[in-house]
């Protein structure tokens, strides 16, 4: 079932996958402008997922998380830990294998987008509206050192992925 929801969601992680090949295009240099619009589009995009799309569906389930829901939030957590350091090639790969996984789950027959607009029913142009008008994310300026990548580590880690080679 691909309504509305499932479209307008589904397109921006189209979006993002385009951006995030601008980024990585010339292995020997990092695209920063493509990857300054692609963190704060991800960024968004996480936020329109954990403000807006999973209280909605646990809301309309009666309180009930969906199934899926811990583990997309531990994805969404590793994704944002990698966007906190400066990117490097190791960081990008990583994003690219945990968004390959993260948005099948998504986008899947049975995934969260699916369900979410079967669980809108008529209220789906609402829902629509309000991750529409989802706010842009300011972002921080990166943070690099080791501390902060082992968080990032740990975070992908516990997200069940590694960190690239």
């Amino acid at each position: 079932m691909e309504g509305p929801i499932y479209r307008y969601l589904a397109d921006d992680h189209a979006r993002l996958g385009n951006l995030l090949q601008r980024v990585a295009a010339d292995p020997n240099e990092i695209d920063r402008a493509a990857y300054t619009e692609f963190r704060a589009g991800l960024l968004k995009h996480i936020g329109m997922e954990e403000k807006i799309l999973l209280p909605y569906a646990e809301k309309r389930r009666g309180g009930d998380r969906l199934p899926i829901a811990g583990k997309l939030r531990l994805d969404h957590g590793a994704l944002a830990a990698l966007l906190v350091p400066n990117p490097t090639p190791r960081i990008i790969a990583t994003i690219r294998k945990i968004l390959d996984q993260h948005n099948a789950v998504e986008e899947g027959i049975g995934g969260i987008y699916e369900a979410c607009e079967e669980l809108a029913g008529d209220e789906a142009e609402a829902l629509l509206g309000r991750l529409r008008s989802a706010p842009k994310v300011r972002t921080a300026p990166h943070v690099d050192g080791p501390q902060v990548m082992e968080a990032a580590k740990r975070a992908v880690e516990r997200a069940g992925y590694r960190l690239a080679e």
